[in-house]
C-alpha cells in the first residue's frame, strides 16, 4: 500500500491524539523507561528514534526507488508498443508490396505508406534506368520532364558514397537523408527525405531504412519479372517479339484502330533466297544474317512500330496510325537500309536483299487473319516480280487521317 502526504499527516495526527488521550499511561510508561535507562546504563529512547527515522528514511528511499522502477517500466512498455506499431507498419507495407507485380502498382503503394512511415508528405524515389536516374515518386523535387538537377546530384552522391553496401540509417548529404535502394547487389535508385524533419531519431530512421530496404527488394522482383516476360515474348536471335505475342498486339492494335478511326498498316518480308545462304555458307552464317536483321529493323523503326520474328526467316511490322502510302514508305526505306548491309562472315562480305507485301486494315476489322493474309499475296507479289521490291496489298481499303475511306 502506497502512503502519500495527505495519509502520513493523518497517521501522525492519530498518533498525537493517542498520545494526549493516554498521556498519564504514556509518562508513567516513560518514567519507567528512564528508570529502567538508568538502571542498566541504556539509551532506549535515542535508540528507538533513531531506528523509526531509519524506517521512514528506508520507507521513502524505497518509495523513490519503485516509483522510477514504474516509471522506467512505463516508459519502456510505451517504447515496446511504438516498436510494435511500428513492425505492423512494416508488415502491412511488405504485405502490400508482395501483391505488386509492376512498377505503377509499386507506386502506388509506396505514395501510399511512405507517409506514415517517414512522417511526411515530402518523401521522393528516383530509380536507375538504362544508365540514368528517373523520376519515380515524389512533386516537390522531382521536374515533371525528368529528375531536377539538385536532385538527380544528391541520389548520384548518395549511391557513390554507399557503393554496394545497404545503409540502414541513411545518408545525411545536401540538407537531405538518402535511403540507397539496394537489393542482390544491384543499385536501384534513391528514396529521399528532408533532413530537418521533426522527431526523426535514430529508431524512426532505422525503420525507414527497412522499408527502403523491402522497397527495394520489390523492385528488383519486378525488374527481374519484366525481364523474364520481355524475354518470354522475344526471339533471341533477332530481338523481335515472337508470333504469339505479335498476334495479341495486332489484335488489340485493331480494336483501338476501329474506335479511333485511324488507320494501321502491316508489312511482311522475308529474306531473299535465304536457304541458299544456309546451303553455301551453313546455318551459323544464316543466324548472323537474321540477327543483323533484327538490329537493322531497331534501328530504322519506330519504338511503337511492333516488329516480330514471324517464322523462320520471315518478319512481320504493324504500324501503328499508318496509312498505306506511310507503310509504303517505311518498307521502302528498310527494304534499301536491308540492302546496304554488309554482313561479314569468314573474310568475306555477305550481302542480302528482302521482298516486302505491305496492306492497311479495313475500317471494321478486328481479325488479324485477314491483314496477315493480304500482306502474305502482297509479299508473294513482290517475289513473283523479281524480290527486292515492296508490293502493296491489291483490294486494301485505305482509311485517312481524318476518318474518310479512299
Amino acid at each position: 500500500m502506497r502512503f502519500g502526504r495527505y495519509e502520513i499527516l493523518l497517521i501522525a495526527g492519530l498518533i498525537f491524539a493517542l498520545s494526549v488521550v493516554f498521556s498519564a499511561q504514556t509518562m508513567k510508561l516513560l518514567q519507567g523507561v528512564r528508570s529502567f535507562e538508568g538502571q542498566y546504563g541504556l539509551g532506549l529512547l535515542p535508540g528507538f528514534a533513531l531506528a523509526g527515522l531509519t524506517l521512514v528514511l528506508y520507507y521513502q528511499g524505497k518509495r523513490r526507488q519503485l516509483q522510477v522502477r514504474a516509471s522506467t517500466a512505463a516508459q519502456e512498455a510505451s517504447r515496446a508498443h511504438d516498436r510494435a506499431r511500428e513492425l505492423e507498419r512494416l508488415i502491412t507495407f511488405w504485405q502490400a508490396l508482395t501483391q505488386s507485380f509492376d512498377l505503377d502498382t509499386i507506386r502506388d503503394v509506396v505514395e501510399l505508406y511512405l507517409p506514415e512511415l517517414a512522417g511526411t508528405q515530402d518523401g521522393w524515389v528516383v530509380v536507375e534506368r538504362d544508365g540514368e536516374l528517373q523520376p519515380f515518386l515524389g512533386r516537390r523535387f522531382i521536374l515533371q520532364n525528368g529528375v531536377s538537377t539538385p536532385t538527380r546530384q544528391i541520389a548520384t552522391d548518395a549511391l557513390e558514397r554507399a557503393g554496394l553496401i545497404a545503409r540502414p540509417d541513411g545518408i545525411d548529404h545536401e540538407g537531405t537523408i538518402c535511403f540507397p535502394l539496394i537489393a542482390a547487389g544491384s543499385t536501384l535508385g534513391v528514396l529521399g527525405l528532408p533532413g530537418d524533419l521533426p522527431g526523426l531519431i535514430q529508431s524512426r530512421r532505422l525503420v525507414i531504412g527497412a522499408a527502403a530496404a523491402l522497397f527495394a527488394v520489390a523492385l528488383r522482383s519486378v525488374q527481374l519479372l519484366e525481364q523474364v516476360r520481355e524475354n518470354s515474348l522475344r526471339d533471341s536471335l533477332t530481338g523481335c517479339f515472337n508470333r504469339g505475342h505479335a498476334m495479341e498486339v495486332i489484335a488489340g492494335e485493331l480494336l483501338r484502330a476501329r474506335r479511333s478511326r485511324l488507320p494501321v498498316s502491316m508489312i511482311l518480308f522475308d529474306v531473299d533466297r535465304f536457304k541458299e545462304i544456309n546451303d553455301r555458307y551453313g546455318h551459323l552464317c544464316g543466324d548472323a544474317v537474321l540477327s543483323e536483321m533484327g538490329a537493322r529493323m531497331r534501328a530504322t523503326l519506330r519504338g511503337s512500330d511492333l516488329k516480330c520474328r514471324y517464322g523462320g526467316e520471315e518478319f512481320l511490322v504493324l504500324l501503328p496510325e499508318t496509312p498505306l502510302e506511310g507503310a509504303r514508305r517505311v518498307a521502302e526505306n528498310l527494304r534499301r537500309e536491308i540492302e546496304a548491309m554488309s554482313i561479314p562472315w569468314n573474310g568475306d562480305p555477305i550481302g542480302v536483299t528482302s521482298s516486302f507485301g505491305v496492306a492497311t486494315a479495313r475500317a471494321d476489322e478486328t481479325d488479324p487473319t485477314g491483314l496477315i493474309a493480304r500482306s502474305d499475296e502482297a509479299l508473294y507479289a513482290a517475289k513473283r516480280d523479281g524480290r527486292n521490291c515492296v508490293r502493296l496489298a491489291a483490294d486494301t481499303e485505305m482509311v485517312t487521317r481524318d476518318g474518310t475511306l479512299g
